[in-house]
């Protein structure tokens, strides 16, 4: 794993991994409207309200297309559900599958999938990608597949229609196309298993997208767990990682649920490469 981590650095700053054909879409993958942001934040702003987005991303690689986390389910479109015992509403503007067939993507042209997490913020859409190949960490597929996901947050039957036979499992970082161009990196705390996706992109250089690591700007300037994470000993030792591998390689680092943040970045059908 150090010697994984060296090699990384060093590939990111200089020319290693980066491949001209490389394409990054965001879309945007619901909305959550948090009743009080301090499930997020303990004891900062109690009673305070706060919006949320999902984001979801598809990376175009020469050796196939890969979708980063699914979003809210589609089915929400046009319908609002509570969560966290009415802690939080959902809602879904602009469906996933319409976003794709924007770009003349389907789900079955989607050869890989990566999902930070298990929580249905993520997995809402999964089972449109039920051929596609799953990369997940150990600890998250013993927990999202074991005898209990409920347990840990998970609804399984936003995932059940998956390939199984096309799993795989990860313990560590994984190069996903061999290449440099695409690196899952453990990143656990969140969730057992929880995972962050680095793409390395020729004009727009490094980009880490964050999973729920932080869920807003705020909170990783201050380094805050949220009350609700599967273990925050381990979450605050993944921060302090994640944060020195990004300062060494200066990625960028996009929240994946900041609303401010994600307004300055281009959504499908724009792209980054």
């Amino acid at each position: 794993m150090k010697y994984l981590f060296i090699l990384l650095s060093a590939c990111l700053l200089s020319a290693c991994g980066k491949s001209p054909s490389l394409t990054l879409h965001v879309f945007e993958c619901g909305q959550v409207n948090v009743h009080d942001i301090s499930l997020f934040s303990p004891g900062v702003n109690e009673g305070g309200a706060k919006e949320l987005t999902g984001s979801c991303y598809l990376i175009q690689h020469p050796k196939g297309k890969m979708i980063w986390d699914t979003g809210l389910p589609d089915a929400l479109a046009g319908n609002q559900a509570d969560a966290f015992g009415g802690k939080l509403t959902l809602s879904v503007n602009n469906t996933l599958s319409d976003q794709l067939a924007a770009i003349n993507v389907k789900p079955e042209d989607i050869k890989y999938m990566g999902i930070s997490h298990f929580h249905g913020d993520h997995t809402g859409n999964a089972n449109l990608f039920k051929h596609s190949q799953l990369f997940i960490q150990q600890a998250e597929y013993d927990a999202a597949f074991g005898e209990t996901p409920e347990k840990f947050g998970f609804n399984p039957a936003s995932y059940n229609a998956l390939d199984t036979s096309k799993i795989t499992i990860l313990k560590g970082d994984h190069d996903v196309f061999a290449d440099g161009s695409v690196i899952i990196k453990t990143a656990p705390g969140h969730t057992p298993g929880h995972q962050m996706l680095l793409v390395n992109l020729e004009n727009e250089g490094p980009i880490m997208l964050s999973g729920d690591l932080y869920h807003f700007t705020s909170n990783r300037e201050h380094r805050r767990v949220p009350a609700f994470n599967f273990d925050k000993p381990q979450t605050l030792k993944t921060m302090e990682m994640i944060e020195t591998f990004v300062k060494d390689s200066g990625a960028q680092f996009w929240i994946q649920h900041d609303k401010e943040q994600n307004a300055l970045i281009r959504h499908s059908p724009s792209f980054y490469n």
